[in-house]
């Protein structure tokens, strides 16, 4: 293909964006910003999701049949899950103006996900156990309220994605299914060149399950996620779900005489160690939640101060699926204190307590008072306060933490979702009411699982792996043409020619930069902006040595090769 027919041309002079895939796809020509979050993908973007998903398509098609699920559903599927006003994410669609409600004044959502769509599909279609197992696959494009889209096509309000959806009449069944997608993503990944620097790491279930989920994640120097990877094991968490042991601190030797503080509007935990001079490991921040819990509706929390509660592991400890910050009338009720000032000593009896184990260690600690405006230093375990017979672990882990198990200390490093692969069991299934008809007539439960893999979103992390101070450096198998060809003279123009059909004609993708309006150098800058594997030069110098010049994008160095031995070159 000519350069010169593909609609759109690189832009050098565009804006640096938050995230280097933004950045270069803008400049390189391979897409363009609509507004926050959402891309219009120019053709050289375009054929590189193409190439992406037949890769996707290769391995789903083993283990999958492909549908195409329709972008609107009615609000009432969403309203039979029960999930219109938990998920947080969705977008509502309606009629724009006046003229447009005339005709129809119905309320649509547009679809994160696809599990109000394909129970209901499944249901009508399977139900006798000779049915099962079976599985559905589509990628299609998914809109989500993204409150703050960030980092190009790692976090957009539109994007394309692959989801699975697989149904099974045993857990045992299920599991199978569950390794076999496994293998297919590794499959995938590994087609992609990023198979290497990809781990599976245990992640949260959410609302599905109290099981973990699994995600995909390649480890990328501007990845959103933090991944916490075992030395020995190599079993890989993300944060949000890292089991973690704190490391020690130095502590006094003896207890020091507790004191009462009063000292109205100190709070926060960073005051609170400037105005009293300790650090923030010496401190002990106690929060109040609320659950939807009938047996623990309140419960109050304590951790050390330079850690952040993990909502996730206190929930799963609680046995409840969700929880949130008490009101100012229940803390007042709770703690006898405004917001601020809860502490561990003197606490009301009757409600659950729930302490971090890193605060077990901890000698001559701060808390608060319980009152308004006070503060305790000196708190001590016995003295002061009783020390519980179990504490947990419920904070988010940080870098320098242990592993709870062998007291190893994470390797961390940062990373991007590019799969996740979780268990639904009959949550939907059973709200929709989808059961199968066993060998002796009875009705018996569906378990489902689900298995996303964002199209776009690999293709964001792939230049964020991919590119140098120059460019974009694609991998070949999804690199938007493989090789960019370059004339200099007008010999080497007619050469272009007749090499670029040659080209073809043996399998390659050619890019031929047929401009003549500009400058070898910046033909070579394009050519290494655009990141193709392949750059070749044809030129009255080099032709006349029966040669070209040949550049592989990943190395610095250039190298002669005769037009004879050029295609077996290109193949190796």
């Amino acid at each position: 293909m000519k350069y010169s027919q593909i609609f759109t041309k690189t832009d050098k002079n565009a804006k640096q964006y938050d995230s280097v895939n933004a950045t270069l796809l803008i400049k390189g020509g391979f897409i363009d910003q609509t507004m926050s979050g959402v891309y219009t993908f120019l053709p050289l973007g375009n054929r590189i999701l193409r190439k992406i998903e037949n890769i996707v398509r290769e391995e789903m098609d083993k283990i999958g049949v492909e549908i195409l699920m329709p972008g609107l559903s009615p609000k009432e599927a969403w309203i039979n899950t029960g999930r219109l006003e938990e998920v947080d994410n969705l977008f509502k669609v309606s009629g724009a103006n006046e003229l447009s409600r005339r005709f129809n004044s119905a309320e649509y959502i547009l679809n994160p996900t696809h599990e109000e769509i394909v129970t209901p599909l499944a249901k009508k279609f399977r139900r006798s156990y000779k049915d099962f197992p079976f599985a559905l696959y589509q990628i299609q494009t998914k809109y989500r309220n993204e409150a703050r889209p960030k980092s190009g096509l790692l976090r957009g309000r539109e994007f394309i994605m692959k989801d699975l959806y697989s149904f099974h009449t045993s857990i045992e069944d299920f599991r199978e299914y569950y390794e076999k997608v496994k293998q297919s993503y590794w499959n995938i990944f590994e087609k992609l060149g990023i198979k290497q620097d990809t781990v599976l790491a245990a992640a949260s279930g959410g609302t599905f399950t109290t099981e973990f989920s699994h995600e995909f994640q390649t480890k990328c120097d501007n990845g959103e996620d933090l991944i916490f990877q075992v030395p020995s094991t190599k079993e890989a968490f993300n944060r949000e779900v890292a089991s973690s042991k704190a490391p020690e601190v130095p502590q006094d030797s003896e207890m020091k005489k507790i004191e009462y503080k009063n000292e109205p509007g100190v709070i926060g935990v960073e005051d609170l160690c400037r105005v009293f001079n300790i650090e923030a490991n010496q401190s002990v921040k106690t929060l109040i939640f609320e659950t939807d819990s009938k047996e623990q509706p309140v419960v109050i929390v304590a951790l050390r101060g330079d850690y952040d509660i993990n909502e996730i592991k206190l929930m799963k400890i609680i046995s409840c699926t969700k929880i949130r910050l008490a009101s100012d009338e229940v803390v007042k009720r709770v703690t006898g204190a405004k917001i601020g000032y809860a502490g561990i000593v003197n606490l009301q009896e009757g409600v659950p307590v729930y302490l971090d184990d890193a605060i077990e260690p901890l000698i001559n600690f701060e808390c608060g008072g319980n009152r308004t405006d006070y503060h305790i230093l000196n708190v001590n375990w016995g003295r002061d306060v009783e020390k519980p017979k179990k504490f947990y672990d419920i904070k988010i882990a940080k870098e320098g933490d242990l592993f709870c198990e062998t007291n190893e200390v994470y390797d961390t490093f940062k990373a991007s979702e590019v799969g996740n692969i979780f268990p639904l069991f009959d949550k939907f299934t059973k709200v929709l009411k989808y059961t199968f008809i066993d060998k002796d007539g009875s009705e018996k439960p569906i378990l489902m699982g689900c298995y996303g893999l964002g199209i776009t979103r690999v293709l964001g992390v792939l230049v964020e792996k991919c590119h140098d101070e120059n460019g974009i450096v694609w991998p070949y198998a999804v690199a938007p043409f493989h090789i960019q060809l370059l004339h200099i003279g007008d010999d080497g123009y007619k050469r272009a020619k007749e090499l670029e059909r040659e080209l073809e004609t043996n399998g390659f993708e050619v890019l031929w930069d047929d401009r003549d309006d500009i400058s070898a150098g910046e033909k070579f800058v394009d050519a290494d902006l655009i990141g193709c594997p392949f750059r070749i030069v044809v030129s009255d110098r080099t032709l006349s040595q029966e040669s070209v010049e040949v550049k592989k994008r990943n190395e610095s160095e250039s190298s002669l090769v005769a037009l004879s031995d050029l295609i077996p070159f290109l193949k190796v």
